[in-house]
């Protein structure tokens, strides 16, 4: 196999492995919250499989960003709090906004170091730099995505580990509710 072919089959098998990531969290978020009306235990399982899968996601993303020599977004860059407030619900959203990000950047839409969109370019660079924005911008824009998405599977496992806490699961209500009932029967 030579050189070519192995790069390729590596970027393949990272997008497959990104996709099944994607998957993976979305399908174990839809089974937990299924399983919530008859296992605590389950539904606390799954989310953290859930989260799990959105954590390999966020770091096959800033290896892409990585290998291709592109910028990753500080935690300060004021373009996260721009997509976090466009409140996108779909992916077809996101990458509206990608377009939108690098319209009103200069032509380019050359995203910089620190993820500023720079002013300097020059007619024959423009397509040069576009090339570089599209990708930079979409993929710096699933890591804010999926930080949010973290985040709030963050507080949704402790919540559910409280009310697992102070409630039990499924059985241990169901107990409950037996033996109380036999207490109050004659």
């Amino acid at each position: 196999m030579r050189f070519c072919d192995k790069y390729i089959d590596r970027r393949s098998r990272t997008h497959d492995q990104m996709v099944q990531a994607a998957r993976s969290g979305v399908q174990n978020i839809a089974e937990g919250s299924q399983a919530s009306a008859t296992s605590k235990k389950t539904e606390l399982k799954l989310t953290q499989v859930a989260r799990a899968s959105l954590e390999e996601l966020k770091l096959d993303y800033e290896d892409f960003l990585r290998q291709r020599g592109l910028a990753q977004w500080e935690r300060e860059n004021p373009l996260r709090q721009v997509l976090i407030d466009r409140r996108c619900q779909t992916a077809d959203e996101v990458a509206a906004w990608v377009v939108d990000v690098v319209k009103k950047g200069d032509p380019s839409g050359h995203c910089g170091q620190g993820g500023h969109l720079e002013e300097q370019s020059t007619e024959s660079t423009r397509s040069t730099l576009s090339t570089r924005a599209y990708p930079e911008l979409s993929a710096n824009a699933a890591l804010v995505l999926l930080a949010v998405a973290c985040s709030l599977l963050d507080r949704q496992v402790e919540r559910l580990a409280l009310d697992f806490e102070n409630e039990g699961g499924f059985t241990e209500r169901l107990y409950r509710v037996r033996t109380a009932k036999r207490r109050n029967s004659p």
